[in-house]
């Protein structure tokens, strides 16, 4: 593939080898494409007999193996060689070889195909939630000073439709957060803040109830904010003066909203907190600990991470994986520890939507999310321009050992060609502010 060493080529650490001297526990690479093989990976130990015949029946010039890799060593040349094999039982066995791989590369072709069908109809059928929902919010909070009660109403609804989506099918809910509109940037801003809330609430094992009041105050938090100029909100680079009139906007959605009536005590809290940091060093009140409530310590967690991989300034933007290590490393001390480990649990290491690079050089972005059992190897859509899209190739990681993630990659280092191929459908756009 366009993204590996030349595959005709040992790598560092390989050996060649004949295919006479394949047996189970023995490393190999197969220096040709995915698409021409049947096997998941194009580098990977032996499992038994089945894997050595088809590889044999490939007839390949040359293989690779790892040593360092092989659980067993290769057979050795001439202990091959002393093995008489009847001209016709063999033929007859490479005949019957091929067609089980052709076979199995027909099986494994529409079961890609089946996979990337159905994962198609679920980002589709969430983008037209995002879409709607996108254009309810931006109505809401447009039309919140005249109208609150009624714009409530729709933010209320659109909580419980969400809530609903984010417990049948949470890897697509999360396309709320990636799949970015242009237009109404606090309105998607909302939208991804109240489904990175859900999603932590629902790690927490909160209540339906208890995840709408929290999913309102998300939608809510940035009331106070939609009379900032954008140019304000836009600069990482605030003077004094801006700053002070960024940082009221808490106090400010705070008052309008309890004006508003009708919202209960977690909602406001959401609105008046979420900029207060465990250490003191937030906003307005300079809250501490257990001082800031916790809606608004979830939500705080959720704004944060939105904010990474979507800030003002596009150049400053980060992928979802890179965002969550930088909250864990750099942003610990101002969140709620325990709050912040399940945010983490609950997105996953490499969350979807993000871009990676396996072990063997391939490069991929996550579509699924990882096993409880297995956080680090989630599913992973890999990028093969010579395989339609509509088979591109799914990699479970949690099914093998061979290849791992080795690590996240920015979206603003990956070429035209491999984001339009990796997200098609997603049209993430971590460039976009918010």
């Amino acid at each position: 593939m366009s993204s590996n060493p030349d595959e005709a080529t040992p790598q560092e650490g390989e050996i060649r080898i004949d295919a006479s001297q394949l047996r189970p526990g023995v490393h190999v690479r197969l220096p040709v494409s995915w698409v021409k093989h049947q096997f998941m990976f194009s580098s990977f130990v032996i499992e038994n007999e089945e894997q050595v015949r088809l590889i044999a029946a490939m007839k390949l010039p040359q293989l690779f193996c790892d040593p360092a890799r092989c659980k067993v060593p290769p057979r050795p040349l001439q202990e091959v060689a002393a093995v008489d094999h009847d001209a016709e039982l063999a033929a007859q066995a490479e005949r019957e070889s091929l067609a089980a791989l052709e076979a199995a590369r027909m099986d494994a072709s529409r079961e890609r195909e089946r996979m990337m069908e159905g994962l198609r109809q679920r980002l589709v059928k969430a983008g037209q939630l995002h879409h709607k929902a996108a254009a309810t919010v931006s109505s809401a909070i447009r039309n919140f000073g005249t109208s609150p009660r009624q714009s409530v109403k729709d933010l209320t609804r659109i909580c419980e439709e969400s809530t609903t989506a984010l417990f049948s099918d949470p890897d697509s809910a999360f396309v709320l957060v990636v799949d970015k509109a242009r237009n109404d940037r606090q309105a998607v801003h909302a939208l991804s803040v109240m489904t990175l809330s859900l999603l932590l609430g629902k790690q927490a094992g909160l209540s339906e109830q208890a995840l709408r009041v929290l999913g309102t105050g998300a939608l809510l938090h940035d009331i106070g904010a939609r009379l900032i100029t954008p140019s304000i909100l836009r600069n990482p680079a605030r003077n004094r003066y801006e700053e002070k009139f960024f940082r009221a906007h808490c106090r400010n959605g705070y008052d309008e909203a309890l004006q508003a009536g009708a919202l209960s005590p977690p909602i406001l809290e959401a609105i008046l907190s979420h900029h207060e940091r465990c250490d003191g060093s937030g906003f307005p009140d300079r809250l501490m600990g257990n001082a800031i409530p916790l809606t608004a310590r979830m939500v705080g967690i959720a704004d944060r991470f939105d904010t990474l991989v979507n800030p003002g300034e596009p150049r400053l933007a980060i992928g979802p994986a890179e965002a969550l290590a930088t909250m864990w490393s750099r942003d610990q001390k101002g969140f709620d520890s325990g709050l912040l480990q399940l945010f983490v649990r609950a997105m996953g290491v490499y969350p979807p939507g993000s871009i990676v690079q396996l072990s063997d050089g391939q490069i991929g972005t996550v579509v699924g999310s990882a096993p409880v059992s297995k956080p680090l190897a989630p599913k992973v859509m890999i990028y093969a321009p010579e395989v339609p899209r509509h088979q591109a190739i799914i990699a479970d990681l949690a099914t093998q050992e061979v290849v791992t993630i080795e690590r996240p990659l920015r979206l603003q280092d990956r070429s035209v060609e491999e984001l339009n191929y990796l997200l098609p459908h997603r049209k993430v756009d971590w460039s976009c502010s918010t």
